[in-house]
């Protein structure tokens, strides 16, 4: 699924929840959404003020409802949250056909960066990085769950699928700059490095704030393959899994099983400027 959110999250809730109508409706058994699906482009303070703990959040008991209503699993891939008095959580969210959060998980890496563009971004400043690494089993086979800046970290997925996962989540609000030039690329790499299907469902177009979102929600298949391309505008992305699939590129290049320690090299000294 891919959304244009902003930062009124019962406005981001409707337009969410009639996608994953659209979609159950489409035949979708297990439905994610992006990145901050709830609220995006606020500064800091005005998100830390809106922003709500699980427990009390509507949006999260919007989406609980949902899965109920649908009965689909949704991966809400994540809402802000509030986490402590000055910080605020990143967290995705599988819920169960009957309404249950049946997994949490807060995003591991942050996105401090200045982008070539003009855009910097301070993720730490404003969230509480998360610690653990999520697996979750679905009726179809195990996921790992993981959020947007994740991707560039290939050692979490390694681990995810080393723990079993078969499918592994990647939603994102990945800015347009670095979508642009990383994201086909990033996503194809982590399925083929892990033989999971990766789901990447992502922000697009233009949000409140001025950051513009690259779009392009992708599914990939374990070899590879990019099954479905969400474009550059709301909408919904299908396709049909066969976790067969998962087996079948994992026997052609085991590479899970290929693991071996080695000593690590030692850290270069900073390169010394010219003149000096």
């Amino acid at each position: 699924m891919q959304l244009t959110s902003g930062h009124e999250p019962a406005a981001n809730v409707g337009a969410a929840a009639a996608l994953i109508r659209r979609a159950r409706a489409a035949g979708a058994d297990l439905i994610v959404t992006p990145e901050v699906t709830n609220m995006m482009g606020l500064r800091r303070r005005a998100t830390l003020d809106q922003a709500r703990p699980e427990a009390e959040d509507p949006s999260v008991a919007a989406f609980r409802d949902l899965a109920a209503e649908t009965g689909a699993w949704l991966l809400i891939g994540s809402v802000v949250l509030r986490a402590s008095a000055e910080k605020l959580a990143n967290r995705s969210l599988l819920i169960d056909p009957a309404g249950t959060i049946a997994a949490r998980y807060d995003k591991i890496h942050m996105f401090d960066v200045e982008i070539p563009d003009g855009q910097s971004y301070r993720e730490s400043k404003a969230y509480e990085a998360g610690a653990e690494a999520v697996t979750a089993d679905l009726p179809w086979g195990r996921l790992g769950l993981t959020v947007c800046y994740d991707l560039r970290f290939p050692d979490l997925y390694r681990a995810l699928a080393r723990a079993g996962a078969a499918f592994l989540s990647v939603p994102s609000a990945f800015t347009k700059y670095t979508g642009a030039a990383h994201w086909h690329v990033l996503l194809r790499a982590r399925a083929i490095e892990t033989g999971c299907f990766v789901f990447a469902p992502a922000q697009c177009g233009a949000h409140d704030g001025g950051r513009e979102t690259y779009g392009h929600s992708l599914i990939v298949a374990p070899w590879g393959e990019v099954l479905a391309d969400g474009g550059e505008a709301p909408g919904v992305s299908l396709a049909e899994i066969d976790p067969a699939e998962v087996a079948k590129a994992r026997a052609m290049i085991p590479a899970l099983d290929h693991d071996r320690p080695f000593a690590a090299p030692q850290a270069a000294a900073p390169l010394r400027q010219a003149g000096e």
